[in-house]
C-alpha cells in the first residue's frame, strides 16, 4: 500500500473518532448511533443494477459533500435530528474509509481509490 493511502486511511480514522467525539458530546442516544452507522450502505443497492450504477450510488452516500452540508444546514436552523444524523453519516464515512473501502470505480465494488479491498497493507 502506498504511503499517501495509509495517511488516508488514518486520517479516516480521526475523522470517524472526531464525529463519535462531537456526537457523545452533544448528549445524542449512543443506542441511535450504533443502530444507523450502517444504514448509510443503503447506497450500495445499486450494485443490483450494475457496477456502473453500484458505483455511482455508492460515491454518492461515501463522499464527503452531502453530509457537511446537513450539518451546517442542522446547525443554522438549530435541528439536532439533522447534526445528529450529519455525524452519523460522516463516521460511516470515516469508518469506511479507514477499513479501505474507498470511492469506488465503475470496474467494481473492490475497486476504490484507495486500492482493491481485500489485500493486505504492505
Amino acid at each position: 500500500m502506498s504511503q499517501p493511502v495509509i495517511y488516508q486511511r488514518i486520517e479516516a480514522g480521526f475523522i470517524f473518532l472526531a464525529c463519535l467525539y462531537f456526537y457523545l458530546h452533544a448528549h445524542f442516544n449512543i443506542i441511535w448511533f450504533v443502530i444507523l452507522l450502517f444504514t448509510i450502505d443503503i447506497f450500495m443497492l445499486g450494485y443490483f443494477i450494475n457496477n456502473k450504477v453500484g458505483a455511482q450510488m455508492y460515491n454518492i452516500g461515501h463522499s464527503f459533500i452531502i453530509p457537511p452540508i446537513l450539518l451546517v444546514l442542522g446547525t443554522v436552523i438549530h435541528n439536532n435530528y439533522l447534526i445528529a444524523f450529519s455525524l452519523i453519516w460522516l463516521a460511516h464515512i470515516g469508518w469506511d474509509r479507514a477499513f479501505g473501502y474507498g470511492l469506488k470505480f465503475s470496474s467494481g465494488f473492490k475497486d476504490t481509490h484507495l486500492g482493491r479491498i481485500g489485500h493486505n497493507l504492505s
